[in-house]
């Protein structure tokens, strides 16, 4: 199945042809302050099988261990990259038909803001990561 998606103004298309592997809700401060809510959704697509149709997105180092890749012109998040990482994690909502995915787990529990119960059900995980 062909999944497709992009930024809010349409400048920075992508699409890639393999299920994502995992979708998560991350909870990290950095994922929050990167895409302005409460968590980040994301959906861990193997970077080979990602291609962009035009302009690849703007990159920002956002921390010693991954950069995030947004859409310089309308500012939409569309990417998180870990270094050294064969997977890329994609922003949900900029998925063209995000209702295909559902979380699975949660990441970053830690800094879960405690007015988010939201798949509380489902498991969770702590950050791994400490700078």
């Amino acid at each position: 199945m062909r999944w497709t998606g992009g930024c809010l103004c349409g400048r920075r298309r992508y699409h890639f042809d393999a299920d994502p592997v995992a979708i998560g809700l991350c909870h990290c401060n950095m994922c929050k302050k990167a895409t302005g809510g409460p968590f980040a959704i994301l959906v861990r697509v193997r970077q080979a099988d990602l291609h962009w149709e035009a302009d690849p997105p703007a990159i920002y180092r956002s921390s010693p261990i991954a950069v995030r890749g947004f859409c310089p012109d309308c500012g939409s998040p569309l990417l998180l990259d870990y270094d050294g990482d064969a997977y890329l994690r994609m922003t949900v909502g900029s998925l063209d038909h995000p209702e295909r995915v559902e979380p699975e787990g949660h990441y970053g529990i830690e800094s879960r803001l405690p007015w988010v119960n939201c798949w509380a059900d489902l498991p969770g995980e702590e950050t791994k990561e400490r700078f």
